[in-house]
């Protein structure tokens, strides 16, 4: 299968299971959104089976074009903790088995303690995520995983909104994918991205066709360059 192969199937899994819905959504940045992904949905055994699957996949891909290089997975807390392990389990079945950790917001005093649970962080780190908005978990992956002697080499997203920063009146420079890369030197991967969602739109049936027009009315007002 082909890497375009494999961004149209996961914008087609994400329409169908309703993650990727179409409509009037408001954003943090107060603009109206022509579109929603939910990663919160995959909210049981099956839809998040196949979700870890893409992301396997997609990270097996890059590796093999010498995009990334990696030794283990991270998630940030919350929902990183959860697609973490689950690509972990996705990526072992593939025959590319990696240790996995995550952390937790507040330390625990007993037990185990701390704010990181599962395996120790070392070599190259990659980290899962649904999604980058802010990029402030980044920033705390990026610090955490460094305070521990590791190398954060990734970051991995389900979906790359590819939209510049600010708000509905103001656009920044770069999106916020973008600025991740500049700030930290590492490159953003992602299962598909929004360019991917309008070559899914435009290959739809005509009931889409509305969809397609504001999907691209958005990208040319707040879409990276």
């Amino acid at each position: 299968m082909t890497s375009s192969d494999l961004r149209t199937q996961f914008i087609r899994f994400s329409v169908q299971a309703g993650i990727l819905r179409f409509g009037e959504f408001r954003t943090k940045a107060g603009r109206l959104s022509p579109y929603f992904f939910n990663a919160g949905l995959f909210n049981d055994g099956a839809l998040l089976g196949q979700v870890a699957d893409f992301y396997a996949q997609t990270l097996l891909a890059a590796e093999r074009e010498g995009r990334i290089a990696f030794d283990m997975l991270f998630g940030p807390a919350y929902k990183g903790l959860t697609l973490a392990s689950a690509a972990a389990v996705a990526l072992a079945r593939l025959g590319r088995n990696v240790p996995f950790a995550f952390n937790r917001k507040e330390a625990k005093d007993h037990g185990e303690g701390g704010t990181l649970i599962g395996a120790s962080l070392a070599g190259r780190v990659v980290i899962i995520d649904d999604v980058i908005s802010a990029g402030t978990s980044v920033r705390e992956s990026v610090e955490l995983i460094r305070a521990h002697g590791a190398s954060p080499s990734a970051v991995m997203i389900a979906l790359d909104r590819q939209e510049r920063a600010g708000d509905a009146q103001q656009v920044g420079e770069l999106s916020a994918s973008q600025e991740v890369a500049r700030l930290y030197g590492m490159p953003v991967l992602a299962i598909a991205s929004l360019d991917d969602l309008l070559t899914y739109l435009s290959s739809a049936n005509a009931s889409d066709a509305p969809h397609r027009e504001r999907v691209a009315a958005y990208r040319a007002r707040y879409g990276e360059s």
